[in-house]
């Protein structure tokens, strides 16, 4: 019996998101039902909460993502349950995802749907101009004290340290030798072209010089002086006409 299209997105959803746990310092999570469909989420990275008025900060964040039965077709039902003081969340935990609350995109994977909700939570993602949260965002696009993102680990962090330290060996090869400079090559295919003018006998043409080249060349020949003949006498008896 073949699995419905569904089942095959849930297997899918549940087999990115162990790839993405071990690509990820960040990462973790807890599913529920076979295949899953609901999902809770951890973060560990800084983000922000507020408490007792003062805006402070928070190591980790949980988020509950269920799948409903029109999944993928619909977005899943998402609610952030650790506090948190973002202006795109909303104080009871309502996730505004801009124009995929509207025109959600069934292409879009669990895995990508993660990363967008840990760039909120570190900030590196956030709207003040339609906010979930007005108090958080008068806070956000006046405060000059937080800097932002608040944490600066992507989500597959591990992943892309992983790739830094296989490119470092790279760094250590030894340097390739330099190329002669252009001024010694052109230098020497001068010599070559003076050589073959002193040798009038070779037939051989000179060496062409490359089209974007430019050589000028400087050459002294020595050439025996002619001496002048004075003008043979003329008789007495020839005309000399002039034109």
């Amino acid at each position: 019996m073949h699995d419905s299209p569904r089942l095959r997105r849930l297997r899918n959803d549940l087999a990115a998101l162990e790839r993405l746990k071990a690509e990820s310092s960040v990462f973790d999570f807890r599913a529920q039902g076979d295949p899953p469909q609901v999902y809770r989420i951890r973060f560990s990275g800084k983000g922000l909460h507020r408490d007792g008025g003062k805006v402070r900060p928070l190591a980790t964040h949980e988020v509950e993502i269920k799948l409903g039965s029109s999944y993928p077709r619909s977005m899943p039902e998402i609610r952030w349950l650790s506090p948190i003081y973002h202006p795109n969340i909303s104080e009871i935990g309502m996730v505004c995802l801009g124009g995929y609350g509207t025109h959600w995109v069934p292409s879009v994977q669990l895995d990508e749907l993660c990363l967008m909700l840990w760039d909120m939570a570190r900030y590196h993602n956030f709207d003040v101009r339609s906010p979930y949260n007005r108090d958080a965002a008068l806070w956000a696009g006046n405060q000059t004290a937080v800097p932002f993102p608040t944490d600066p680990r992507p989500i597959r962090d591990l992943r892309e340290a992983q790739g830094r330290v296989e490119a470092a060996p790279a760094a250590s090869r030894p340097p390739s030798p330099p190329r002669a400079p252009f001024a010694s090559a052109a230098a020497d295919r001068v010599r070559k072209f003076l050589d073959w003018r002193s040798r009038p006998s070779e037939t051989s043409p000179p060496p062409p010089a490359p089209a974007d080249e430019v050589m000028i060349l400087e050459a002294t020949v020595d050439a025996a002086a002619v001496p002048e003949e004075p003008p043979a006498p003329r008789g007495d008896g020839e005309i000399l006409f002039i034109e």
